[in-house]
């Protein structure tokens, strides 16, 4: 489903996740690797899987408590208005509920027809805040800056 969802947002070319990558971030094996990446299927009544979320913890400094970063919401066609998707977002407001969390946050493509579903449940855009992303070139140059520069012990 998760190239669905690539497709739906018009990017399947972006999309290189592997079943086995998935299934290694969900469920890793090595040794003192714990899970950093959670999710929920939705399924219909013959247990067909019609929806998902993935996510994972964040911290907010402010708050001084963690909360649920939503990576992905989907919900294949068919299944859009059946309530999976409420359903999804509720189950991961009442894990931020159970565990103490304040925020349930994600980021949603401008054009998506979902921002009237969001608005719905109560969620607001935070269109005060602009999101940045380091890929690529400049993300291996910035990194080549963290081995040049010196260690506390060798300052």
């Amino acid at each position: 489903m998760v190239h669905e969802l690539a497709d739906y947002e018009r990017a399947p070319e972006q999309c290189h996740l592997t079943e086995e990558q998935l299934t290694d971030a969900l469920f890793p094996t090595a040794p003192g690797r714990g899970a950093a990446l959670f999710g929920h299927v939705a399924v219909d009544p013959a247990d067909q899987p019609i929806g998902f979320a993935l996510w994972f913890l964040n911290f907010s400094t402010w708050e001084g408590v963690h909360g649920i970063y939503l990576e992905d919401l989907y919900v294949r066609p068919s299944a859009r208005g059946t309530g999976a998707g409420r359903l999804l977002l509720a189950t991961l407001a009442a894990i931020c509920v159970e565990r103490g969390y304040r925020r349930l946050e994600w980021w949603m493509i401008n054009w998506n027809p979902a921002a009237r579903f969001y608005a719905a449940i109560g969620a607001a855009p935070m269109d005060e805040w602009v999101p940045y992303r380091l890929a690529g070139t400049a993300l291996h140059d910035l990194a080549e800056q963290a081995t040049a520069a010196p260690t506390r012990a060798e300052a």
